[in-house]
């Protein structure tokens, strides 16, 4: 692996992480403006728990090392967290602004998969 794009690699994960463990907890919390956005998205409060939960185990199997299965996992898993949350703020109408941090985090997890190196990718058979 390049050096460059061990460098990518580690600030998209990095930043990715960051972005997954903030969100986490505030799910987890319940914070009052996350759960009014839920109901507003038409989302029962308590699929914040579970979201949150995914988004800190998530963030734990991508920066360990070992496990790459555990990893493809977390990779998708971020992956249709953030799709669906860009299509759900796109079906109820939000406005543009609402797009900026699933997308952000959407392009950070591709970018993260993509450089990541090979003792965290799974074998091919």
């Amino acid at each position: 692996m390049k050096k460059r794009d061990k460098i990518i690699y580690w600030i998209a994960t990095i930043w990715l992480s960051l972005g997954m463990v903030s969100t986490g907890i505030v799910q987890i919390i319940g914070m009052e403006e996350e759960v009014q956005k839920m109901n507003e998205l038409g989302y029962p409060a308590y699929f914040l728990t579970i979201i949150g939960v995914w988004k800190l185990l998530g963030v734990i199997a991508v920066l360990v090392p070992r496990s790459p299965l555990a990893k493809e996992w977390a990779y998708a898993g971020f992956f249709f967290l953030m799709t669906g949350a860009i299509f759900t703020h796109l079906a109820v109408g939000d406005a543009a602004v609402e797009y900026i941090g699933p997308s952000l985090l959407l392009v950070l997890t591709v970018v993260s998969w993509y450089f990541r190196p090979a003792d965290r990718k799974t074998p091919k058979n």
